[in-house]
């Protein structure tokens, strides 16, 4: 375990509530936060590894229970134990996350079952083949400045703000130039269509 590790050769206070903790915890005490973990952070850990087989990942979720309980006033004594509280909002987060991670994963394999069905036939190698050189054949008739502009918009992934950075011109002189190149693009690929 170790979200926190700083705080777990630390003695934790017996004597106080947990109400009295969360109250402390309110008035800005982290103390309270520490005595709180110790007391419920070897519970929530646990409960996360088991759903998420995942050490990081448990501790990932514990760091995130007890930030939660830190900075948001969500726990209502009146609807059950602090301890069942972060037992909840732990298997909740935990399963979020699994949930997260299959449905990404079927995405995934979705994506590589379609990849794999979709072999391009001749004709669709030819056309692509055909439009890669409409494409860059109509790069080449822009300018050397608006080239520069939409190759580095689109192959670096930079925003206008960044390459205006970049390139130490003006923003707007970023935007002209993207926006003439564009329009450019645009009619010269529309006639070849």
């Amino acid at each position: 375990m170790g979200p926190i590790e700083s705080w777990e050769g630390t003695v934790s206070d017996p004597i106080s509530s947990d109400a009295d903790l969360l109250a402390s915890l309110r008035a800005g005490q982290v103390e309270s936060l520490r005595t709180l973990y110790q007391r419920y952070g070897g519970l929530v850990y646990t409960l996360a590894r088991r759903i998420l087989h995942s050490d990081e990942e448990a501790e990932e979720i514990t760091q995130d229970v007890f930030i939660t309980l830190w900075e948001k006033d969500a726990y209502q004594a009146g609807r059950g134990s602090l301890s069942r509280y972060l037992v909840v909002l732990a298997r909740s987060r935990a399963i979020d996350k699994l949930r997260s991670q299959t449905s990404h994963r079927q995405r995934l394999h979705k994506w590589h079952v379609m990849m794999a069905d979709a072999s391009p036939t001749p004709l669709d190698m030819a056309t692509l083949n055909e439009r890669q050189e409409r494409t860059r054949q109509a790069l080449e008739n822009l300018s050397d400045r608006e080239r520069q502009v939409i190759e580095i918009a689109y192959y670096e992934g930079l925003s206008q703000s960044e390459i205006a950075q970049r390139l130490d011109i003006p923003l707007g002189t970023v935007k002209s130039r993207s926006r003439q190149a564009l329009f450019k693009l645009r009619q010269t690929l529309e006639t070849c269509l």
